[in-house]
């Protein structure tokens, strides 16, 4: 464990948690890539004490001077909005840098993870299993530019083989639904179990969207909702195993209703409350997810037996330990 771990994406959501599950694991030269601007993502790392922060615009330089001293790259920085507007600036972070990484990684035998997303499974009409070949893959139709992105990302890998490990681990994550602490910065883009607290205990009520489907009831859309923890064991699971390579999705397995995760969110919070049925937004309708529920076949063939955390857990360790605590920080 004496190289070094660069994630980027450090400060923000999953990364933050990474970096906890990092210490923890015993690593010790571990360094961060993010841009902290006027936010406070920096407190999602007031607790972290990494080997170096480096700044986006002076990752390629850094990596450069240090390439023998790296044993893996941790990719979770990109757009992660589903409904950005600006699809040069996603294809510039979630595509082109991504593949960016992948080339370095692959020069210099370097572990490479990175984000992929349950985004690029569009409606789910193919199905949600994971696969590495490049006829199945390009039968996916994301539903908005950020998980296209992510698709065209691991369409690029997959048609050059690099899925196969054989230069190098190279392992992409489809997360699905992530929730859990170190959150609170992404405002609108937070998961429905920060949402659905902060308005549970602010007017005892809680606004899911209507159906937009005549064959659902408003509020029985389905997700798999995934708690953070899981996906840092995962990561760190692939860290250990450098011998496995693939495209793995990471979620549950199970997927809840938003009724069910209402329900779930306020007895975590020991209050009742009512549920709102409100109109579904024009520039969301369209691109709209009504299920989603990931096949973990083969993250499981490929060895990574840890069973994940029962979505009711989840959210009761969220809402407990830290939505409900005046430090709210991992």
């Amino acid at each position: 464990m004496n190289r070094k771990i660069v994630v980027t994406g450090a400060a923000g959501f999953i990364g933050s948690n990474l970096l906890a599950g990092l210490e923890r694991s015993g690593y010790t030269d571990i360094v961060g890539v993010d841009d902290f601007g006027c936010e406070t993502k920096w407190k999602n790392v007031a607790k972290r004490c990494l080997t170096e922060y480096v700044a986006i615009a002076q990752l390629q330089q850094y990596l450069d001077e240090h390439a023998g001293g790296i044993k893996a790259i941790v990719h979770l920085g990109a757009i992660s909005s589903t409904t950005e507007a600006d699809v040069d600036a996603i294809v510039a972070t979630n595509y082109r840098l991504t593949l960016k990484l992948y080339a370095f990684c692959r020069e210099h035998t370097i572990q490479f993870i990175y984000a992929s997303s349950a985004a690029t499974y569009g409606d789910g009409a193919n199905g949600f299993a994971d696969t590495c070949d490049f006829t199945q893959l390009s039968a996916l139709r994301p539903l908005n530019a950020y998980g296209w992105s992510k698709h065209q990302t691991d369409l690029w890998i997959a048609r050059r083989g690099g899925f196969k490990g054989t230069a190098g681990q190279v392992a992409g994550l489809k997360f699905f639904n992530v929730f859990g602490p170190n959150e609170y910065h992404k405002g609108g883009q937070k998961s429905v179990i920060n949402t659905f607290f902060e308005q549970v205990t602010a007017n005892k009520e809680i606004n899911l969207f209507k159906s937009n489907h005549p064959d659902l009831r408003d509020g029985d859309q389905t997700r798999d909702f995934v708690y953070v923890d899981d996906c840092v064991n995962v990561i760190l699971w692939l860290l250990a195993h450098p011998e496995v390579s693939g495209l793995y999705n990471v979620g549950t397995g199970t997927a809840s209703t938003f009724n069910q995760i209402a329900r779930a969110v306020a007895r975590a919070a020991g209050e009742d409350c009512r549920v709102n049925y409100i109109p579904m937004p024009e520039n969301v309708r369209n691109q709209y997810q009504n299920h989603t529920c990931a096949d973990l076949t083969r993250l499981r063939a490929a060895g990574y037996t840890k069973a994940m955390t029962p979505t009711e857990d989840g959210i009761r360790d969220y809402v407990t330990n830290y939505l409900t605590k005046q430090d709210k920080y991992k």
